[in-house]
């Protein structure tokens, strides 16, 4: 399902030499329309793909993974300025869903590995001071903590330290997707292998059975590949819809894939 149906851009008549009004993306740029499910963001560093997926974010008052709110993170103060000049159109205003930048997860892990040892600390202390006391009150004492404990082991298992970074993105992306949400993902590739793409690509497949829709910026040509998905090259001018033959990073990937040595000659 789309539910974020369209997005359009009014310039401001002032700021336009600040970052990141001045990004030459938002020179040209007046919306964009998002006719898939999936939508990706592709383009060489700098090219503002991933500056446009955070103003979204703020737009929406998306939930964040991994870092601060969208409204006290420090490093979106100016997108957060962008994204009121932002206007949304939507099929359905979904509350569900969340933004995630791939360098945020490992504070992420931190984050819940923390969270973890505190509640097990929490619950021996209390069976510590409540040794003497009646079982009705050390259980009492003890039963939030290890609700909170409960529900994450449910979530991530033994926890997702104890997996590869590949394996805990995965894990995280299948206990955090729900049905009907928006997600905002920016280069979910970063910390998976060829391997563990496919495997994404076939959890996203999954969601949008269950009526969810995803914005990713990506630089993976296995991403880029997914069945339908509608590419946003912001290597031009102006953002343009294309397909996937026709994006520099499929074919610099195809021939050198193709001839290695002929790039690795040049260098």
């Amino acid at each position: 399902m789309i539910h974020l149906r369209s997005i359009s851009y009014q310039k401001p008549q002032y700021d336009l030499r600040n970052y990141p009004f001045s990004l030459p993306v938002f020179q040209a740029f007046y919306g964009l329309e998002f006719n898939s499910p999936v939508s990706l963001f592709v383009g060489e560093n700098g090219s503002g793909k991933s500056t446009l997926l955070e103003t979204i974010a703020c737009a929406v008052d998306s939930i964040v993974v991994g870092s601060d709110s969208l409204k006290t993170d420090k490093t979106l103060g100016g997108v957060q300025h962008l994204s009121r000049f932002l206007k949304l159109s939507w099929n359905n205003r979904t509350r569900k869903g969340f933004f995630l930048r791939a360098e945020d997860f490992f504070g992420y892990i931190k984050n819940m590995t923390r969270m973890r040892q505190e509640l097990e600390e929490d619950i021996r202390v209390i069976d510590n001071d409540y040794k003497d006391r009646t079982d009705y009150a050390a259980n009492l004492a003890r039963s939030p903590h290890i609700g909170q404990l409960h529900a994450l082991i449910q979530r991530y298992g033994d926890g997702l330290e104890h997996h590869s970074h590949g394996e805990a993105f995965l894990t995280l992306f299948q206990s955090r997707f729900i049905p009907g949400g928006l997600y905002l993902l920016d280069e979910p590739e970063a910390p998976l292998s060829p391997l563990r793409q496919l495997g994404l690509i076939s959890i996203l497949k999954d969601m949008i059975k269950q009526d969810a829709q995803f914005i990713i910026a990506t630089h993976s040509p296995i991403l880029m590949a997914f069945p339908d998905a509608a590419l946003f090259n912001f290597d031009k001018d102006s953002i343009q819809q294309v397909t996937y033959n026709e994006l520099e990073h499929v074919n610099l990937m195809r021939s050198f894939l193709n001839d290695p040595q002929a790039y690795l000659r040049q260098l």
